[in-house]
């Protein structure tokens, strides 16, 4: 089972609010999910993060994979290490015939 710290969706049309949750990684992005971990409201200015930081930390001590979008938030909040690498050049240099 593949477990991953991802973002579900609530709140109204053109109003998103998300919670933080632990799921596993095949089922649906607002269903079932095993624990919460904290929510995320981009609609406020600044937007509100609040995070569980003792769970977060334990989760990824086990080996949760956090999404991208995930990921940045906990960065942000200071819970995860800012990397030192920026993400991979995505362009490929071309050989010359």
């Amino acid at each position: 089972m593949a477990v991953k710290m991802r973002l579900t969706r609530l709140g109204d049309k053109k109003s998103p609010f998300y919670r933080i949750v632990i799921t596993d990684s095949k089922k649906a992005r607002d269903g079932e999910y095993i624990d919460k971990v904290g929510h995320y409201n981009p609609t406020t200015v600044p937007a509100e993060v609040v995070i569980d930081e003792e769970k977060a930390k334990k989760w990824i001590a086990n080996g949760v994979q956090p999404t991208d979008t995930v990921k940045n938030l906990l960065v942000n909040a200071g819970i995860l290490p800012k990397p030192t690498k920026l993400s991979p050049a995505k362009t490929k240099v071309r050989k010359k015939k």
